[in-house]
């Protein structure tokens, strides 16, 4: 199949100085399939990574982006999972497949995370990504991509699967539960419609923002908290009898929010933190210890959950689509991240068409 040599692509050259410019289009080596990229997304770690504090880094210029879906468009040798004319979502981790860490599953916690020549990728994060017109994916980072979901919805395949990987880590079990999910930003408010999928009796979603807060409600939460407003541990309490959450999402990423969990959650109760931090927090951990509470951090979307969540939106049961706020051309980059980093219109899921 006949292809251009050079593309367009978004290059980050130096701190805050990403470029729309021509970049060779990469070939695919053996287990690879070569994507033509039809639609990406912005994320908030595209926000550190465009500011250079998102540690691992390639030092050179490299292609951005994470969060992408589109076409196989080659094929590396050994390939015959997939073939030139599949919809494919992408993950973004592809372990080194050779530490103890990978062999047992943990691909998103790979020893040799940003190790290229031990085979390590975290497309847009270590390696070139997917803010450009073709993309390189090793076999094991993709989804074919079910025929009643389309490209924009697939790049939400990986904001799906990281409170998924959470819940996962958690033990899976939310039946009954009350939970607690602080932030209503895109995870959040897609961790809202998880719960209720795996069977939370209620959800109560917290944050600052009534817009956002509002969003969660339409998607599922039974109660929504301004913590400008009301004190979260408080309301809490009073909603669950006394005796807190029975587990907490943490997808807000606050100076407070860690410390608002640990007084939100039951005793013996869980935490899943899914959020990154602009720096280092503070917290009681003598609430986590005297209260034998389990706190799971969960690295990116490992697990192969972004099967699942893709499964879950094939079935209706996570909406991508209220959650997509704002569309913009790839060569409108700018414009798109100062839209996203701002909340411009109550900006969410900022998508890039390519």
């Amino acid at each position: 199949m006949a292809r251009p040599r050079t593309m367009t692509a978004v290059v980050l050259h130096g701190a805050d100085d990403m470029r729309v410019q021509p970049w060779p289009v990469p070939e695919p080596g053996p287990g690879e399939v070569l994507l033509k990229v039809n639609v990406a997304s912005i994320c908030g770690t595209d926000v550190k990574i465009l500011h250079r504090t998102l540690m691992g880094q390639p030092a050179g210029e490299f292609v951005m982006g994470h969060e992408y879906a589109g076409t196989v468009a080659g094929l590396g040798s050994g390939v015959d999972e997939f073939k030139v004319g599949d919809r494919v979502a992408v993950e973004v981790h592809k372990g080194c497949e050779r530490c103890e860490n990978c062999i047992r599953g943990w691909y998103t916690s790979c020893l040799n995370y940003g190790n290229l020549e031990k085979g390590h990728r975290a497309k847009g994060l270590t390696c070139d990504g997917g803010f450009a017109e073709y993309a390189v994916n090793h076999i094991n980072t993709l989804y074919r991509l079910p025929e009643n979901l389309t490209f924009e919805q697939a790049c939400m395949v990986t904001t799906a699967a990281s409170p998924l990987w959470a819940i996962d880590l958690m033990g899976g079990y939310l039946a009954g539960e009350t939970v607690l999910v602080q932030g209503p930003g895109p995870i959040g408010l897609i961790a809202v419609q998880l719960c209720k999928a795996l069977g939370a009796e209620s959800v109560i979603l917290s944050g600052t923002r009534d817009e956002r807060l509002a969003v969660g409600r339409r998607l599922g939460a039974d109660v929504v908290v301004n913590v400008r407003r009301e004190n979260l541990a408080q309301r809490v309490r009073e909603i669950t009898g006394g005796k807190g959450a029975d587990s907490v999402l943490e997808c807000a990423g606050g100076p407070t929010s860690m410390q608002e969990a640990l007084e939100s959650v039951k005793r013996g109760g869980r935490i899943g933190v899914v959020a990154w931090y602009t720096g280092p927090v503070q917290m009681d951990m003598n609430l986590a210890v005297r209260s034998n509470v389990r706190i799971y951090a969960a690295r990116g979307e490992g697990g192969m959950n972004c099967g699942r969540s893709l499964a879950l939106m094939s079935a209706g049961k996570i909406l991508a689509d209220p959650i997509i706020t704002h569309h913009f051309k790839l060569d409108a980059i700018g414009e798109a991240f100062q839209t996203y980093m701002n909340r411009t219109g109550n900006a969410l899921k900022v998508i890039l068409h390519v």
